[in-house]
């Protein structure tokens, strides 16, 4: 497996690709969905991965009516949560090791607000590491429109084309695909379809596969 061209610097996804916070996130979904009188299947969850919070929002209203508690949702999906980080994803301390010794820089382009990625990256102490960050708060449009990557990519000082995107959901990968970077994806809850094949150079199995790419 290799990538077109050597990559200039990379941009990470956050949650499902450095972290392993979706499958945490989802018991918190299905935890607080009977207080609410609401059914949380495996198939509504998966409709929320890699979407912004505006994007969840109007899906749960979609799914539950235009009158559910939002706030008094997330509140409980919170509460369940707590204050405990998600665990690293395997490979992630490997791949960025790679590229601090390449001194390849790298980014993040996420969906979640800064307060989660600051508990994470504090607790993991990656704040140092990255060159910047691209929070939901910090773009317009999230994804899986092109903004998140063109931002970063831009933060970066790299064109899109020399610029590897690491990506576990569909909204995405079609986000850093639309911006034009190098996408790999790396599947966390959701699989591989037909056309995140066709947007993503390589479908991988783990973070470790990321590393031989850099040489």
């Amino acid at each position: 497996m290799k990538l077109p061209r050597k990559p200039q610097a990379v941009v990470f996804d956050l949650d499902g690709t450095l972290i392993d916070s979706e499958a945490l996130v989802r018991t918190g979904y299905v935890a607080a969905a009977p207080r609410f009188g609401i059914e949380m299947t495996n198939e509504h969850f998966l409709s929320f991965v890699g979407l912004h919070r505006d994007a969840n929002d109007a899906r749960l209203r979609t799914l539950y009516g235009q009158n559910f508690p939002l706030e008094d949702f997330y509140a409980q999906v919170r509460a369940h949560i707590g204050d405990r980080p998600a665990n690293l994803k395997p490979g992630a301390l490997d791949v960025l090791n790679r590229l601090d010794a390449l001194a390849i820089p790298y980014a993040l382009a996420t969906s979640s607000q800064r307060p989660w990625v600051d508990r994470h990256f504090e607790h993991y102490d990656l704040a140092r590491r990255f060159r910047t960050i691209i929070a939901r708060g910090d773009v317009e449009h999230g994804k899986p429109h092109p903004e998140p990557y063109v931002k970063a990519a831009a933060a970066l000082g790299t064109l899109p084309e020399l610029t590897l995107a690491v990506e576990d959901s569909h909204a995405g990968v079609t986000s850093a695909y639309s911006a034009g970077l190098m996408t790999v994806m790396v599947p966390d809850l959701l699989p591989a379809n037909d056309e995140m094949r066709a947007k993503a150079l390589l479908v991988l199995n783990s973070l470790h596969d990321v590393a031989p790419l850099l040489d």
